[in-house]
């Protein structure tokens, strides 16, 4: 595959693939591709070193460790390099049907670790910075891949507690217990779609 995906990235950053969780390297520059071309795909979005941020990173650690996965399922962990990845996507030939995105928010009516699908069409563009505390993707690049590729793109976040000051690895107790809760939606959700 010609196309260079993995040099934003963290060399650590994981993915799952065909059955299996892997550490993000340059020798699974094909399974990655092969990953990004499945009809679906999740991304947990998150700094894993900001506390509750890690909830998306540590929904897709735990997903496919837990759970049984259909083989046209791809769950990768995109850090809070989300931008970067769908923006490859639109560029790309093919590509997935359906992307989930699992992020969390900061400023939402919700307590902390309850989970809710956003509806990206109600943001503003003035308040996407209200809720997430790093860069979710432009509201024009989620435009273009739902109108000029077709893919569907559902978000799921969760209701961060209080964001630590300093850094900070590891999930509050309420968000932590959402992660097996964000696993059940996702795969109720997969199952649906078929």
């Amino acid at each position: 595959m010609d196309r260079v995906f993995f040099r934003r990235f963290h060399e650590s950053a994981p993915f799952y693939c065909r059955g299996t969780f892997y550490p993000f390297s340059r020798l699974l520059m094909s399974a990655f591709g092969d990953a990004l071309n499945k009809p679906v795909v999740i991304f947990g979005c998150g700094n894993t070193l900001i506390g509750d941020d890690g909830f998306g990173p540590a929904v897709v650690g735990y997903l496919p460790g837990n759970y049984e996965l259909p083989a046209d399922v791809a769950v990768i962990d995109a850090g809070t390099s989300i931008r970067e990845f769908l923006f490859d996507m639109v560029l790309m030939p093919g590509g997935p049907r359906l992307i989930f995105i699992v992020d969390t928010v900061l400023n939402s009516p919700y307590p902390a670790g309850e989970i809710f699908e956003l509806d990206v069409d109600a943001i503003s563009s003035e308040k996407v910075s209200d809720f997430s505390p790093h860069q979710f993707p432009s509201l024009n690049l989620l435009s273009e891949l739902r109108q000029g590729a077709g893919v569907r793109i559902r978000v799921l976040a969760v209701q961060a507690g209080k964001m630590p000051e300093e850094v900070y690895e590891g999930l509050s107790a309420p968000v932590a217990a959402a992660v097996p809760k964000a696993c059940e939606w996702l795969l109720g959700q997969i199952e649906e779609r078929q």
